[in-house]
């Protein structure tokens, strides 16, 4: 583990795996720098990968007030610390890369979750309500209302996750949820902000996702100038390493 010092003083906390041209993953919700073991292995032989974890979770630290601006800087330390050329976000962390504007030569996003047409309802009064469970110090109750009603996991199966030792860390990690929401701004395609975007920028789904996440990355893409989208066989919201590691290859440094 290694850490760098974010511009407002937070220590940024990230791994280092393989060799080649750099690339940063870029976590979504609910996840740190531990969850892309398996993927920066299957990317090691072609790039340097660093994951790390997003402010607030894990080893970082998580300097208050937030502001969303703050990821934007974190991960541009990460990148100036790295010299890293490439990145890849992943879900709702694709926002924080968006958001950015940061001068990598290619980047992907991975089913960024946009409430397009066909999409299920955003929660009543989300933000607000992850906000009052963290204020209130009830870590489970934010952590069951993303599970449950933005991700729609049966309440039951959280009941069964809530008795397993996962859960202590699914809550140490939930105050984040409110960072996550505040970064998807009204989870509308930001077509405006796509429209600025000038690095190239692949968007993936899994062919397994549900039409209106697929049908988010393909808007995301057309209103990306230089965006193009693939598909490819997956799972529910999820690609497995050795076919990101193949499509990532194949897009930031070819054949």
């Amino acid at each position: 583990m290694e850490k760098v010092v974010s511009k407002d003083g937070t220590e940024i906390a990230y791994d280092v795996t393989g060799r080649g041209p750099g690339l940063v993953l870029v976590a979504g919700a609910f996840t740190g720098r531990a969850y892309f073991a398996e993927y920066a292995q299957a990317l090691s032989s072609t790039f340097t990968v660093i994951a790390y974890d997003r402010r607030g979770r894990g080893d970082s630290g998580d300097t208050t007030p937030y502001a969303v601006e703050c990821e934007w800087e974190d991960l541009d330390a990460v990148r100036s610390a790295t010299g890293a050329q490439y990145a890849c976000a992943f879900s709702s962390g694709s926002m924080v890369l968006l958001q950015a504007g940061l001068p990598f030569e290619k980047q992907a996003v991975v089913e960024p979750p946009f409430r397009v047409e066909g999409a299920p309802p955003e929660p009543e009064r989300y933000l607000e309500r992850l906000q009052e469970y963290v204020a209130a110090g009830d870590p489970g109750g934010a952590a069951e209302l993303f599970m449950v009603e933005a991700v729609g996991q049966p309440r039951e199966m959280v009941e069964q996750i809530r008795q397993t030792p996962m859960w202590a860390g699914l809550e140490a990690m939930a105050p984040t949820l409110v960072y996550d929401a505040l970064q998807l701004r009204d989870s509308a395609v930001p077509v405006e902000l796509l429209a600025s975007i000038e690095v190239p920028t692949l968007g993936l789904y899994s062919n397994a996702s549900p039409e209106w996440l697929q049908r988010s990355v393909r808007e995301t893409a057309a209103a990306l100038p230089q965006g193009t989208v693939e598909g490819h066989d997956g799972t529910f919201h999820t690609l497995a390493p050795e076919t990101l590691a193949a499509v990532l290859k194949d897009y930031f440094v070819g054949a």
